[in-house]
């Protein structure tokens, strides 16, 4: 163990799993110097606490800028993300000033996947409003087309983005008997076989589908990608998903295709900003479910994920093989 002189300095902007922070007290590597709550680290105490630090794990709703590169000063090696996102990170600026970034891709995939099916089943199913008419009074007596929704058996299913969570959401998707799965993408996906999948150009996909899932990164070319040109496409019937980031959906226009009857439905996870308001207009519509960025919410997702975090900046700090480096 090195001396207590010699330990480098770790700041850790959140409270996170007790997984990752056993694992970084007892490497004998650092100094953890933690930001003691399970809200979000102030500007002012995030460019303090990185004073000097080597290392730095944070979450994705830190924004890891030039000034807070500037704030930790020439120690810095690394940047350890408690995310598989990270457009949070001034990724360029980064890569200039030689750090190291690792992140938590593959870990958080199948719990996605299933809060994604989940999303899909309750939007399309309108259970939120099920449970409302329960607890208000409003379920009566039995009315043929009362909440009625739409069902996934022998329905066309669009995924954009066919990735490691878009293809596991696919896998889950099947076995309801979907008829037919769409998806698209910048390449053909080699594994869409295995579910049937057949690339399509997006207005295709969008015309076509039944439900459309969004499950692509953040880019400059998704980003506001789903918007009144988008939405004008899908069918009156169609059922919208996003689990993938709030930025790739102008949700102006959504709120417009939803209050006009344009499409059906919409389940979100993710939204433009996190926490919406809650006086946001979305919100105002049965017909747009909205969950609070909880895909990866499980005990065992989330203290996997801290686990990799920590065995990332580790590698970082000692200068080894990162067990999920970001290539810059």
């Amino acid at each position: 163990m090195q001396s207590a002189q010699k330990l480098m300095k770790v700041f850790v902007t959140r409270r996170i799993p007790p997984e990752g922070m056993k694992i970084l007290s007892e490497s004998g590597v650092c100094k953890v110097s933690l930001w003691d709550s399970d809200e979000p680290v102030s500007r002012a105490e995030l460019l303090k606490g990185v004073e000097g630090a080597h290392g730095l794990l944070c979450l994705l709703s830190d924004k890891i800028d030039m000034e807070v590169l500037d704030a930790a000063g020439t120690n810095l090696k690394v940047i350890s993300t408690l995310s598989v996102g990270f457009d949070h990170l001034n990724i360029k600026e980064i890569a200039k000033r030689g750090v190291r970034v690792g992140y938590t891709p593959d870990v958080l995939t199948d719990a996605t996947a299933e809060l994604t099916v989940a999303l899909l089943l309750a939007t399309a199913r309108r259970l939120p409003e099920g449970v409302e008419e329960v607890k208000n009074g409003g379920w009566s007596t039995w009315k043929p087309l009362w909440l009625c929704g739409y069902g996934l058996s022998g329905s066309t299913v669009g995924v954009i983005g066919l990735g490691r969570i878009g293809m596991a959401i696919a896998r889950r998707l099947k076995p309801f008997g979907v008829k037919r799965l769409l998806y698209f993408g910048r390449t053909t996906k080699p594994q869409a076989a295995e579910v049937d999948g057949q690339l399509v150009p997006l207005d295709t996909l969008l015309s076509e589908s039944d439900f459309v899932v969004v499950s692509c990164a953040l880019t400059p070319d998704t980003q506001e990608m789903c918007n009144k040109a988008f939405f004008s496409k899908m069918k009156n019937t169609g059922v919208f998903i996003n689990t993938s980031r709030g930025a790739v959906v102008n949700q102006e226009d959504l709120y417009q295709a939803l209050s006009s009857g344009q499409i059906a439905s919409a389940g979100l996870d993710v939204t433009t900003p996190e926490p919406l308001p809650t006086d946001h207009p979305l919100l105002t519509l049965k017909n747009c479910v909205v969950l609070p960025h909880i895909g990866s919410a499980t005990y065992s997702t989330r203290g996997i994920m801290a686990e990799l975090s920590a065995h990332n900046l580790l590698a970082g700090l000692q200068a080894t093989d990162m067990p999920s480096e970001l290539s810059l």
